[in-house]
């Protein structure tokens, strides 16, 4: 008989969904620990803008979307956090911003305004006098109006590292190449037909490492598609949404710092800019909304090109000719819907138990974790339970995680 450790609950997953769930558990005396395959935040959370909306882009027709009503609470939420009485500690990250601007020209500002003054919005947002705009909108050339919108933007690596730091003890770095349900196989092993039996392989040591576990929690992203796949379950089923995402960096006296949607005709915005620093003082904006989704079928420089076009269109006054250039291909991993639209909500799904989530937003990991917590009541796992149900030894000389570098760090060829 062998002794391979038994866990109560393995998450697998190291992005911001993942990382919470963590905390969360923890904090509510649940026994659980994380794997993570490469680094914390290294695909979908470390490629977010770090954006603590609260439905008001998705509202911006003029009328509350089920979307703006599911995630209208969340500004709160982090606030609590950030200010340490929340769910999760999160003190020590960083606020890029404590506001979001929106802007736009005369003729769309003109449709807008009701929508803006009317009693759903008037406790975020408020218009902007001229005499009140900031960089890079007040210059005498900038001919819209421009609203302040009262939900932060956060440092997403400075939430990760935040929380990595405070459940280091239970977070490791290893793939999880494959899950065995319970009772699948014959094994010498005494839990093999309670447990799920997980293989991990730890890349940096070049070793393989068998565990078990009663209980699964996958927040892989696009990771749980395979993940599924190895336990053999059929459901639920995934999609992927992808984006090519613009950054352009310069001196910081070239690209000041700027959190803002620029208003189109439709709920998504036009351009979506969050600004983060470099050093040498420089300073990268970030670009998402309608030309990182159109851009998807577009080449990096083709994308490039666009984005210069774009930008020079929507900010004549600027001058973007010593910026250099880069685009970020990234997929949005997320429930499947019908006709591949966009999930309004985080998913949670159970079998057996093995519960697979995917938050959809950044903003709205708290809401995704509550339904796990749902989950993990409804399954009747309990807590106080023993950290290990064999001796954990092995796993103290694992690999930990580390954080991920953000997308604009990684790029080797600027253009």
């Amino acid at each position: 008989m062998t002794n391979n450790p038994a866990i109560d609950i393995v998450i697998v997953g190291g992005g911001i969904a993942g990382l919470w769930t963590l905390a969360r558990l923890r904090r509510a005396n649940y026994q659980v620990v994380l794997f993570e395959a490469e680094h914390l935040g290294c695909v979908q959370s470390g490629a977010s803008q770090g954006i603590i909306h609260g439905g008001t882009k998705y509202a911006l027709t003029g009328k509350i979307t089920h979307s703006a009503q599911s995630i209208q609470e969340m500004p709160r939420r982090w606030k609590d956090c950030l200010d340490g009485l929340g769910e999760v500690d999160l003190r020590q990250a960083k606020k890029l911003s404590t506001h979001q601007y929106l802007w736009s020209n005369k003729s769309l500002a003109s449709r807008m305004t009701g929508f803006f003054a009317s009693k759903v919005m008037t406790s975020r947002m408020r218009h902007l006098h001229k005499k009140n705009y900031v960089a890079p909108f007040d210059k005498t050339d900038f001919n819209g109006e421009l609203y302040q919108l009262d939900e932060p933007v956060l440092d997403v690596q400075s939430v990760i590292d935040t929380i990595r730091e405070q459940y280091s003890d239970y977070i490791f770095q290893a793939d999880v190449k494959k899950i065995i349900e319970p009772g699948s196989l014959s094994s010498h092993d005494s839990h093999s037909h309670e447990y799920y039996q997980i293989e991990l392989f730890e890349q940096t040591l070049n070793k393989k490492r068998i565990l078990f576990a009663k209980t699964l929690i996958l927040t892989a992203g696009a990771g749980n598609e395979n993940l599924l796949a190895s336990i053999g379950f059929e459901q639920p089923k995934m999609q992927r949404r992808p984006l090519l995402m613009p950054m352009l960096k310069a001196k910081t006296a070239i690209l000041p710092n700027m959190y803002a949607h620029c208003l189109g005709a439709s709920a998504l915005p036009k351009m979506t800019i969050t600004a983060h620093q470099m050093p040498a003082a420089q300073t990268v904006w970030y670009l998402g909304g309608e030309i990182a989704e159109k851009g998807v079928e577009r080449t990096i420089e083709e994308q490039v090109t666009c984005a210069k076009e774009e930008l020079q269109n929507l900010m004549p006054w600027m001058n973007f000719s010593q910026c250099q250039w880069s685009a970020l291909a990234i997929d949005r991993a997320e429930p499947k819907m019908m006709e591949g639209s966009r999930p309004v909500e985080p998913a949670v799904f159970r079998e057996n138990q093995v519960i697979t989530a995917w938050p959809v937003k950044l903003a709205m990991t708290p809401i995704m974790v509550d339904k796990i917590m749902d989950e993990l009541d409804a399954a009747g796992v309990k807590k106080n339970a023993q950290p290990l149900l064999l001796d954990c030894s092995d796993l103290n000389s694992m690999q930990k995680a580390k954080t991920s570098l953000l997308p604009w760090e990684k790029v080797q060829n600027w253009l």
